[in-house]
C-alpha cells in the first residue's frame, strides 16, 4: 500500500468514526420518536417496527411547539438581519474608511468575544427589567444582537479587508457616496462573507437556551430550544413525546447543514485565505 493511499485510509478511520459519533444520537432520538411508550419501556434501544407519527403530532399540537417554534422564527429572524446589517455597515467602515480611532474601536470589538454572557447575565437582567423589555420580543432581539455583533463585525472586517483599496477609489470617483460605495460596491462583493455569518448567527440563535431563558421567562414567549428543554420536566415518563420535541428542535438546523454547508465552508474561507 502506497504512502498517499495510508494516509488517507488514516485520515478516514477517525473522520468516519466521528460522522458516526454525530449522526447516531439523531438516528436514536428519531427512532425513539416512532415508539410507543409501551414499546420504549420494554426495549428502547430496539429499531421501531412502523412509522407513528402521533408523538410528533402530539409534541407540536398539544405540547405548544407550534407556538415555540413560531417564536423562534421572529427572533433569529429579526436578530440575523440587524446583524447583517450593522455588522456589514462595521466592517466597511473599519476595514476602508481611514479615521481616527478605527485600530481601537476594532479591537474593542474584539473584546466583546471574549466576555461570556454569564458575566453580564444578571446586570443585563436588571437593564432590561427597568426598560421593561423582560418577556418581549424586541429585548430577546437586542440581546442576541449585542452578544454575536462582535463575532460579525470580526468576519466582516477581515472579509472586506480584503477588497483592494483600488475599487473604492474608483467607485469614490465616479461620484458615489460612501453610502453608494456601501451599497452598491460593498454588500454585492460581500455577499459570500454575509451569507456565511447570516447562517452562523442564524445557527447561535437557534440553538441558544441561556438568554433566551433569561429574558422569555413566561411560556407564551418562549423560544423553541427553551420549549423543548421544558418538556424534559413535564414528559419525564413520556420519553417518545419529549424525543418528538428535540426531533422538531433539530430538523431545521439539520437542512441547514445539509443545503448550506458549502457556503458556510466558502464564506469563512473567503474570509481568512484572500489577500
Amino acid at each position: 500500500m502506497s504512502r498517499v493511499r495510508l494516509s488517507r485510509w488514516l485520515l478516514a478511520i477517525p473522520m468516519s468514526l466521528l460522522a458516526l459519533a454525530t449522526i447516531y444520537p439523531l438516528l436514536f432520538i428519531a427512532n425513539v420518536a416512532m415508539k410507543t411508550r409501551r414499546d420504549y419501556i420494554l426495549d428502547r434501544f430496539s429499531l421501531t417496527d412502523a412509522l407513528r407519527w402521533d408523538n410528533i403530532s402530539t409534541a407540536w399540537n398539544s405540547v405548544g411547539m407550534d407556538r415555540y417554534f413560531v417564536n423562534s422564527l421572529i427572533v433569529v429572524t429579526s436578530s440575523v438581519v440587524l446583524l447583517l446589517l450593522f455588522g456589514s455597515m462595521a466592517g466597511f467602515a473599519l476595514s476602508q474608511l481611514r479615521f481616527r480611532g478605527s485600530s481601537a474601536l476594532f479591537l474593542g470589538c474584539l473584546a466583546g468575544l471574549f466576555v461570556p454572557f454569564q458575566v453580564i447575565m444578571v446586570p443585563l437582567a436588571r437593564i432590561m427589567a427597568d426598560t421593561a423589555l423582560i418577556d418581549t420580543y424586541p429585548g430577546l432581539i437586542l440581546v442576541f444582537v449585542a452578544q454575536f455583533l462582535p463575532f460579525t463585525v470580526f468576519l466582516m472586517t477581515s472579509y472586506y479587508k480584503t477588497i483592494p483599496r483600488e475599487v473604492i477609489d474608483a467607485a469614490r470617483i465616479d461620484g458615489n457616496s460612501v453610502y453608494g460605495v456601501y451599497r452598491r460596491i460593498m454588500l454585492p462583493l460581500g455577499t459570500p462573507a454575509l451569507l456565511s455569518v447570516g447562517i452562523l448567527n442564524a445557527l447561535f440563535c437557534w440553538n441558544d437556551v441561556l438568554m433566551s431563558l433569561v429574558m422569555m421567562p413566561s411560556a407564551d414567549h418562549r423560544t423553541l430550544m427553551v420549549g423543548v428543554t421544558s418538556l424534559r420536566g413535564q414528559y419525564s415518563d413520556d420519553i417518545p413525546t419529549f424525543a418528538s420535541g428535540v426531533l422538531i428542535a433539530a430538523i431545521p438546523v439539520l437542512v441547514v447543514y445539509l443545503f448550506l454547508q458549502r457556503q458556510i465552508a466558502d464564506g469563512v474561507a473567503a474570509g481568512s485565505t484572500k489577500g
